[in-house]
């Protein structure tokens, strides 16, 4: 059971992440809710050498038109590390 608890730990750290940034009042990993599910965005960026530094570019500026006319909101405070954790979380499916 302990081991189990240590490999879930960082995906909970980044659920909490994403939790503290306010990015799951948007976003779901398995539905839509305003925005996409964290799922269809790996989807989408699967097998491009340069998803993650397009995803960090899209949290920290913001973006509209990408996933319909709902504009999502920068995060320009958000640090380079978090916003790299975040986009490495999301790639992987929010899992």
């Amino acid at each position: 059971m302990v081991a189990g608890l240590t490999v879930s730990a960082p995906t909970w750290a980044n659920l909490a992440l994403a939790q503290k940034n306010a990015c799951m009042a948007c976003h779901a990993a398995d539905k839509k809710l305003v925005g996409p599910a964290y799922q269809e965005v790996a989807k989408k960026y699967a097998g491009q050498a340069d998803a993650q530094a397009n995803l960090v570019k899209s949290i920290k500026a913001g973006g509209a038109g990408k996933w319909g006319p709902v504009p999502m909101p920068p995060q320009p405070a958000l640090s380079d590390a978090d916003a790299n954790t975040l986009a490495a979380w999301i790639l992987g499916g929010a899992k």
